[in-house]
């Protein structure tokens, strides 16, 4: 117990006050009942506390307090208000009792209510009411979620042959790996036996997207767990069976995407085991598709099916400057993939470092053979950068290993960059950029206008030139936001010393109407579709001739 004056002097304590919180009388009296506060209750705590005497003439609650060692602990208090006979609080008296014990089973009782004793994992019940939680979420915010069904392949032939302990283990295990395949905001659960929960929130809202994050996510479950598992010395092989569905439009139902999930495990135990299957056969024979893609895709980087395609850059006079290098992929059965069908699943695989790469070497050596052909020789070659190569610490080292071994004129290299790269660290960007720029290589901003554009970092990236999307340059003659955001493009560029070029130019009425606003430079299919090497060589030394000629 303890008695404070109305200002909260401590005025007397007793033993039992000196045995739960560790001060003598001599410490104490005399100090306020500041000295005992934790620091963990706000000032409404005590507004609150406060009122709630003088309107009731007591407080009683929980609330945390400091020992004089400095540790805290919670406790249960009681405080009353003595007043005067005018009604004036003149003194408080309190009570209360340390209560770490009966939080700490408190926490214990609830830890058992929720999470599995073996794993640590969150249980069935606890799973349910996140599922509830991302259900509603989901319908709020229209993004896709998953549930990932685990079942793990012959497990009770471990328990009859190892025994149960070795069982246990290798749960444990498997809860660690599935924890280290997910993300902060994902669940992972053990619902019972050998079955494990995964589920996912915050996927795209589109259900193409969605079932490949998905995917993605239990291939790398796929191969954690098919690492071999260390059984107190005993070396074990294990593999699972994953069922997935997506919630799609059952975002109201939690036990029927648990049914979902569970009956998609079991298609992908009938398939063979150690493989993943989703509900929906459409979202499977997706997923089995881009699965086929990126094989064919890594295939294909082996065994050099890709190949560059040229299209034209010109000036006002309609003369060759250069050309933009774009990647096509000459399929053995499909023939020529257009790159809309195989750039996105490069970037989502890792697989655009390496393509990058060889569209870099490959446009570098073309620059070296033009360099010997006067029509040729002084043409510039743009050439489109990933964000996943330039954000590699090694990049700069990379482009001018490239430059030196193949010998290219840096000057006639430019490097197109898009706006949404400044996402990530734009401080990052600008040095790479600085360091190329001063070994003489260019860049180009493609894209512009259409993401992030920010002058506060237009001004500090050492560019060279604007390019104006095709989105704008389309509708410039019948919309008056794409001829107004033309225009500022322009003048932006001019005032900033950048060259500006514009994409997509497919009418003569199109190239006048940006000529009149002195853009000087043009590319689209009024002058060259993107065609073949051969092609486009010939397009120029047939130009070079015809000047020549007139010349």
């Amino acid at each position: 117990m303890m008695i404070t004056d109305a200002h909260r002097v401590i005025l007397r304590i007793n033993s039992a006050f000196t045995e739960t919180t560790g001060y003598h009388p001599d410490d104490i009296l005399g100090q306020t009942t500041s000295l005992l506060k934790s620091g963990r209750h706000d000032r409404a705590f005590f507004t609150a506390m406060q009122d709630s005497i003088l309107r009731d003439g007591a407080w009683r609650g929980e609330l945390w307090n400091r020992r004089k060692n400095g540790e805290l602990y919670p406790a249960w208090m009681s405080i009353s208000g003595v007043r005067d006979r005018h009604g004036t609080i003149t003194h408080y008296v309190s009570s209360h009792s340390d209560i770490t014990l009966r939080k700490a089973a408190e926490e214990e009782i609830s830890h058992l209510a929720f999470f599995d004793p073996l794993t640590e994992l969150p249980n069935r019940r606890l799973l349910m009411e996140r599922l509830r939680r991302a259900l509603a979420s989901s319908l709020r915010n229209t993004g896709e979620g998953a549930l990932m069904f685990i079942d793990l392949d012959n497990f009770k032939l471990l328990n009859d042959t190892l025994g149960h302990d070795k069982g246990d283990l290798l749960l444990q295990h498997v809860a660690q790996r599935l924890l280290g395949c997910v993300r902060d905001s994902d669940t992972v659960a053990r619902i019972g036996g050998d079955e494990f929960i995964v589920l996912l929130e915050q996927l795209s809202e589109q259900a193409t997207t969605a079932a490949l994050q998905t995917e993605a996510i239990g291939e790398k479950i796929l191969a954690a767990l098919n690492v071999p598992y260390d059984l107190a010395g005993q070396v074990h092989y294990s593999t699972p069976s994953i069922g997935i569905t997506l919630f799609g439009e059952h975002k109201s139902n939690e036990t029927e995407l648990l049914k979902r999930a569970d009956l998609a495990m079991y298609q992908a135990k009938a398939a063979g085991r150690n493989t993943l299957r989703f509900f929906d056969p459409k979202i499977q024979e997706l997923v089995t598709a881009h699965s086929r893609l990126e094989t064919e895709l890594r295939q294909g980087l082996l065994q050099e099916e890709f190949v560059l395609y040229y299209q034209a850059q010109v000036d006002s006079a309609r003369r060759f400057i250069g050309a933009e290098v774009l990647v096509r992929w000459q399929h053995p059965r499909r023939g020529i993939v257009p790159p809309a069908e195989f750039i996105p699943l490069a970037e989502a695989t890792g697989l655009i470092r390496p393509l990058g790469q060889w569209v870099l070497d490959t446009a570098c050596r073309q620059l070296v053979v033009w360099a010997g052909q006067p029509a040729l020789a002084a043409l510039t070659i743009a050439v489109n950068v990933s964000a996943s190569q330039i954000q590699r610490p090694d990049f700069v080292p990379q482009v001018l290993t490239v430059i030196a071994l193949t010998g290219a004129n840096p000057r006639l290299l430019k490097l197109e960059i898009t706006e949404s790269m400044l996402l990530t660290d734009v401080e990052d960007i600008i040095l790479k950029m600085t360091a190329l720029q001063a070994h003489g290589i260019s860049f180009s901003l493609d894209d512009f206008g259409t993401g992030y554009s920010s002058l506060s970092y237009l001004k500090r990236l050492p560019l060279d030139q604007l390019k104006i999307d095709r989105s704008f340059v389309r509708d410039v003659l019948t919309d008056p936001n794409d001829a107004a955001i033309v225009r500022t493009i322009l003048a932006l560029g001019h005032s900033l010393g950048l060259s500006v070029i514009a994409e997509g130019v497919e009418t003569e009425t199109q190239c006048a109407f940006l000529a009149g606003l002195e853009c000087h430079a043009y590319q689209g299919f009024l002058f060259s579709r993107p065609i073949p090497l051969e092609e486009f060589e010939s397009l120029v030394a047939h130009q070079h001739e015809g000047q020549r000629l007139a010349g």
